[in-house]
């Protein structure tokens, strides 16, 4: 008998919760826990442990959508109720990490430890965090687990830490919960660049809502700003043993590449942010060498001044194409420019991002729903051509005065090729993506996921963006 009562009192407990604000308003309460996690290991081996729990502000997220129906990243947090294992959040993202260990460095066995977070709202009680990571056959497999309990006073720091950052809502539409909400944030701005970091955030973000998708649904986001002050004007160069006190530690040359900007001080960057309501940080770098990063879920960097006039578009191409990789989770789709990366996506497993696919199963694509009617899969086009113009400018030095004279005649020919191909405009599948010219399939011939030019994202990755924004603002 006291076995039956114990089971109904569950099933009263549990109800059926089949709306994310019932769900929300049962289990969490109006704050936000943020879990810093340190990630080690080499190719091939991981673990994690905790560094430390602590209260942020209101959460900032949805409160209907609480579970990933999205499917991307490289790894999944999940939430679960301690007492009756119910899945109350989860997401997913991407790390450093697990670039990381697709370098040389990683495949010669050295250690690395990253800083990472993870955020869901404040538990009313006990849960159980996980962190699971994908497998070949796109599964999730879980890495690590840790209980959290809010009830005790030993696991998270309530001590609400208020950086002296200056907050400003650049473009504000609605209450957070029910928008998405993007923080920019400035570094290697010293104090008498704090006017021209606000100008900088100003500029790109009209860029960014003037690109399509973004564009139809700028009534859907927040922007923040949020103004830090370096000791010094700049990010580190180390390639040109240049090196900068900037507050949130981005550099040039991350995995040796000169163009890639990312930080590794996780902490800095994490406090910084927490001066204003976010769901995706924009980190705008006050230098002028022409870089930027972006990973999903976690940041992207875009550099903010550009020594050629005529080639500022360029750093409006980078912030949206960078905005792509972390908001929409969508995969560079070049091929032709050099990385660090070492089979970044293995032979035979289909990439997990929207936009790039192995064609592992043509009856199946992934973005079949938007084929243009018609057009032969894999999709011909003039790869030979194209890839002769990215031969000869891969031999040319990006970083010397006369670059841009020698770029400009192949970066004209190239364009031209891409707006005349036959299936200009078409959804396919293109082969050449991924970092890869052979075996990987982009679902357009031209996309700004794909060339250096202010194309637009194509109907595939629209489309991604625009899930995206659904499931943050609805």
């Amino acid at each position: 008998m006291q076995h039956i009562l114990t089971v109904f009192c569950l099933i009263l407990l549990l109800g059926s919760p089949t709306r994310g604000e019932d769900l929300y308003a049962r289990f969490f309460l109006d704050k936000t826990l943020r879990v810093d996690l340190y990630h080690s290991g080499t190719k091939g081996l991981e673990s994690f442990s905790l560094d430390r729990s602590l209260l942020e502000g209101a959460w900032p997220g949805s409160r209907v959508n609480l579970i990933d129906t999205m499917n991307l990243g490289e790894y999944q947090v999940r939430v679960y109720d301690r007492v009756t294992g119910l899945l109350l959040y989860s997401r997913g993202y991407s790390t450093i990490f697990n670039e990381w260990q697709t370098t040389d460095e990683a495949a010669a066995g050295v250690q690395q430890t990253f800083s990472e977070t993870v955020r869901c709202p404040l538990p009313r009680r006990a849960i159980q965090l996980t962190i699971a990571r994908r497998q070949r056959n796109m599964t999730f497999r879980e890495l690590y687990s840790i209980i959290i309990d809010p009830a005790d006073p030993t696991q998270i720091c309530k001590e609400l830490h208020k950086p002296p950052h200056k907050v400003r809502g650049l473009m504000e539409n609605g209450p957070p919960a029910e928008k998405v909400d993007i923080v920019i944030i400035g570094d290697g701005y010293g104090l008498e660049d704090q006017q021209k970091f606000h100008e900088d955030a100003r500029h790109f973000n009209r860029v960014l809502f003037e690109t399509h998708p973004f564009s139809a649904r700028k009534d859907d986001f927040n922007v923040w700003t949020v103004a830090v002050e370096s000791p010094e004007s700049g990010i580190d160069v180390p390639d040109k043993d240049v090196w900068k006190a900037n507050a949130l530690g981005c550099m040039y040359n991350t995995f040796g590449s000169p163009r890639y900007v990312l930080t590794t001080e996780n902490g800095a960057l994490r406090d910084a942010a927490a001066s204003a309501p976010y769901d995706f940080i924009c980190i705008l770098v006050n230098d002028t060498r022409y870089g930027g990063g972006g990973i999903y879920n976690l940041y992207a960097t875009t550099y903010t001044s550009e020594q050629n006039e005529d080639q500022k578009w360029q750093m409006d191409y980078v912030y949206v194409h960078e905005f792509g990789h972390s908001f929409g989770g969508l995969g560079d789709e070049y091929y032709s420019s050099s990385t660090a990366y070492n089979e970044f996506y293995p032979e035979g497993v289909e990439p997990w991002e929207p936009n790039v696919t192995a064609l592992l199963d043509k009856a199946n694509l992934k973005w079949a729903n938007l084929l243009t009617e018609g057009v032969p899969i894999p999709t011909p086009w003039e790869k030979s051509a194209y890839d002769s113009l990215e031969a000869i400018r891969a031999t040319l030095d990006r970083l010397a005065p006369d670059y841009y004279e020698k770029r400009a005649p192949l970066h004209s020919k190239a364009m031209e090729i891409l707006r005349t191909s036959e299936y200009a405009g078409m959804v396919g599948a293109f082969e050449g993506a991924g970092y890869v010219a052979e075996g990987l399939y982009r679902p357009a011939v031209n996309c700004r996921m794909f060339s250096l030019s202010l194309a637009d994202f194509d109907p595939v990755c629209s489309a991604a963006i625009e899930r995206m924004i659904d499931f943050y603002s609805r």
